[in-house]
C-alpha cells in the first residue's frame, strides 16, 4: 500500500508544550505552569458583543480580510499605541489567530530554498511553518549573557546570499526578553543592509514590564515599514484565546498575496469573534492595563522568590514567562520537567520545547492566580532542595 503521508510532514515533531500539557492533564492535583494562556476571563464587555452579535444574527461571512471595521480599529489602535501607520483597507488581514498570520506570511513569502533566520528559544511555530513554506530555517541561538536579545553580531554571522526573512520574536515566548529601541536600529541597519523582510510577531507587545517605556516595533523604524510583517492579536492582550483572532499589517504588495493563500484555507475569521473585537478595541485599554499590572506583580513575586531559592534567572522585561536556569543540577530540561512533574505535580515546559538553545532551562508560565504561584513555588523548592542535598 502506497504511503498515504507527506515525506515533509512526518520530519516535524509535535509541540514539546502540549507533549506535558496532555500528562498533567492525566494526573490529580497538579499545578501547571506550562500553557501561556491568561488566567483571566474575557472582560465582560467583550463577551457581551460577541453576545450580542449572535442575537442580531450576525452569523454570516465576512469579507476574506475581515470586517472592515474591525481593520480601522486596529489600524487606529496601532497609530495611537506603537506609531504604526496602516491602510485598513489594503494593509490588515485579520486571521484565525497570530498562527495563521505566520503561517500565510511565511508561504506568500517563501520560493525553495530560501533561508528564514530564527532566533531561538522562541516560539515553536516558527520553524515548522518555515519547513511547510518550503523555506530553509536558519537558526540563531540567542544567548542568556545578552539577555535572550538578538545582537547585530549574531545576525550578521547568519546571514547568507540565500537569507530573506528574520523572524522577530519579541517580546519572546518563552524567555520574556525584550528589544528596547536602541537593540531594533542596529537590527534594522543590518536587514537594510541585506535587502532582507522580517517578521516582526508582536503577540506580546501590550505586556511589557521597562519602566518608562513602552515597546517599539521595528517597522516604526525608517526603511522598515515596507520591510516587515507585523503579527499581532488579541489573545495574550485582551485574555481572548478561545476567540482564535490575530491580524497581520504590512505592505499591500505582500498581505495581497497572503490574502489569497487565507481566502482558499480560511474564507474569514470567525465573524462574533470578530465583532467582540471591535469593542476590545474601543473599550479595552483599561482591561489591558489592570491585567499587565497583575502580571508585572506576579513577574516581580516569581523573581524574588527564585532569589530566595538560590535559582538564577535573567530578569525578563516582557511577556508572562520566566526562563530560569537549572543547569546546576546536571539534569536536562526534560529530565527536570519530567521529575518536578512526578515528584512534585508541578508541570513546567522545557526549555528545549523552544529549541536547542533552551537546554539547561524551564519555561514557567505566570498566567496564573498568585495564590497558585505560591503553591507551585513551594514545591520547586522543595524539589531543588532535595536535589541539593543529594
Amino acid at each position: 500500500m502506497r504511503n498515504p503521508l507527506s515525506k515533509e510532514i512526518v520530519t516535524i515533531q509535535p509541540s514539546g508544550i502540549r507533549k506535558f500539557f496532555d500528562i498533567a492533564n492525566e494526573m490529580e492535583d497538579v499545578i501547571s505552569l506550562g500553557v501561556g494562556e491568561p488566567d483571566f476571563d474575557t472582560p465582560w464587555h467583550i463577551r457581551d458583543e460577541g453576545i450580542y452579535s449572535l442575537e442580531k444574527g450576525r452569523t454570516f461571512y465576512t469579507s476574506n480580510s475581515g470586517l472592515m471595521e474591525l481593520r480601522q480599529e486596529i489600524a487606529g489602535y496601532l497609530k495611537r499605541r506603537f506609531e504604526l501607520d496602516y491602510d485598513a483597507k489594503s494593509e490588515v488581514i485579520i486571521t484565525v489567530g497570530g498562527s495563521e498570520a505566520i503561517d500565510i506570511a511565511m508561504r506568500a513569502m517563501l520560493d525553495p530554498g530560501d533561508e528564514v533566520l530564527i532566533p531561538q528559544p522562541s516560539y515553536v511555530s516558527y520553524e515548522p511553518c518555515c519547513i511547510l513554506a518550503n523555506g530553509k530555517p536558519v537558526i540563531i541561538e540567542l544567548q542568556a549573557e545578552h539577555e535572550f536579545r538578538l545582537t547585530k553580531e549574531q545576525l550578521e554571522a547568519a546571514i547568507t546570499p540565500k537569507t530573506k526573512l528574520l523572524v522577530l520574536p519579541y517580546p519572546n515566548n518563552p524567555t520574556g526578553a525584550v528589544m528596547e529601541k536602541q537593540d531594533l536600529e542596529a537590527v534594522a541597519q543590518v536587514v537594510e543592509e541585506h535587502d532582507l523582510y522580517v517578521l516582526s510577531d508582536e503577540i506580546y507587545a501590550e505586556l511589557t514590564y521597562v519602566e518608562g517605556k513602552e515597546h517599539v516595533s521595528i517597522a516604526s523604524m525608517p526603511g522598515m515599514r515596507e520591510r516587515t510583517i507585523v503579527i499581532n492579536g488579541f489573545s495574550k492582550s485582551h485574555a481572548m484565546t478561545g476567540w482564535r483572532l490575530g491580524y497581520a499589517c504590512g505592505p499591500k504588495i505582500i498581505l495581497e498575496q497572503m490574502l489569497k493563500i487565507h481566502q482558499f484555507a480560511i474564507m474569514c475569521a470567525p465573524t462574533t469573534s470578530q465583532y467582540a473585537a471591535v469593542d476590545a478595541m474601543r473599550n479595552g485599554d483599561s482591561d489591558v492595563a489592570m491585567m499587565r499590572e497583575q502580571y508585572n506583580a506576579r513577574r516581580r513575586y516569581m523573581l524574588h522568590r527564585f532569589q530566595e531559592m538560590g535559582l538564577s534567572c535573567f530578569e525578563p522585561f516582557g511577556a508572562f514567562y520566566v526562563f530560569p536556569c537549572i543547569q546546576e543540577f546536571q539534569m536536562t530540561s526534560d529530565e527536570f520537567a519530567m521529575q518536578l512533574l512526578h515528584t512534585q505535580k508541578v508541570a513546567v515546559v522545557p526549555g528545549t520545547a523552544f529549541g536547542n538553545s533552551g537546554e539547561g532551562f524551564i519555561r514557567i508560565s505566570y498566567a496564573y492566580s498568585l495564590d497558585s504561584l505560591k503553591v507551585a513555588l513551594a514545591r520547586v523548592e522543595k524539589f531543588i532542595t532535595a536535589l541539593r542535598n543529594k
